[in-house]
């Protein structure tokens, strides 16, 4: 059992939970909780190790026995070290160290989601739940967005890392995506035209602008069609998550 502050792996954890240049260092991240440990553990994501207290429940202690029949190191945390290093309010007694990487994207990928500029961890987690629920090919993570790995983005999306490929690029590497793949560009914001009447069923690839400042100059020099959400409301604007997922759906049901 560990029970030093100042013993390695609980240092690992503590600087995975920082900043994402320690997160590319180590080529690791957090997923913290039984259901997000046992998503890893279905999409056979690869470990590195898992932490756990006493007083986890059944169910995390069942996998813990899949995972050590996986040949995946675990080992036991004194409660009180292991809720130091917790990042939740209230720590479910378990933390897996996983490897930090994602699928390849699509060699011809038809819906394509660029978060530009979501700086919000909460924001970035919804869309990239929502894009694995809308059958997203691949999320392309332009300069200035969120770490999609941050420990607040793993647990806003609820398993979608382990279902789709997210891959951090410079502008020009999007853009070559695009282009690859001949794809339309749609911006989502106020003054474009209705999505309701927009025509989303070809290739595209979908940008949802920042919460404040909204889409920056390369995502408006990639855009080839500017999109709104009709809003009757007093409302002038929709968060970003909500935002994403209401254009998303509606790709979805053009497509069905």
């Amino acid at each position: 059992m560990i029970t030093s502050s100042q013993n390695p792996k609980l240092k690992l954890v503590r600087a995975l939970a920082g900043r994402p240049k320690d997160r590319r260092k180590e080529g690791a991240f957090l997923a913290e909780g039984v259901r997000l440990v046992e998503e890893a553990l279905t999409a056979k994501w690869p470990f590195q190790l898992v932490l756990y207290a006493e007083g986890l429940s059944e169910r995390g202690q069942a996998m813990l026995e899949k995972l050590r029949g996986e040949g995946v190191e675990v080992e036991e945390v004194a409660p009180n070290l292991l809720t130091s290093i917790s990042e939740t309010e209230t720590s479910q007694g378990i933390i897996a160290v996983l490897s930090l990487a994602t699928s390849p994207i699509p060699e011809s990928p038809n819906f394509l989601l660029i978060p530009d500029q979501i700086r919000d961890p909460g924001n970035l987690g919804t869309l990239l739940r929502t894009a694995a629920a809308a059958g997203v090919d691949a999320v392309l993570l332009p300069p200035e967005t969120a770490d999609a790995f941050a420990p607040k983005v793993v647990r806003a999306g609820m398993g979608a890392h382990f279902r789709l490929p997210i891959h951090s690029l410079s502008w020009d590497e999007i853009k070559q995506v695009c282009a690859s793949s001949s794809l339309q560009a749609f911006l989502a914001d106020m003054n474009g035209q209705s999505c309701w009447e927009t025509n989303f069923r070809a290739p595209l690839a979908l940008i949802i602008g920042g919460e404040a400042q909204g889409a920056s100059k390369p995502a408006q020099v990639l855009t080839d069609i500017v999109v709104s959400i009709p809003m009757p409301g007093q409302t002038e604007s929709l968060n970003a998550g909500v935002a994403g997922a209401v254009l998303m759906f509606e790709i979805v049901r053009q497509r069905k």
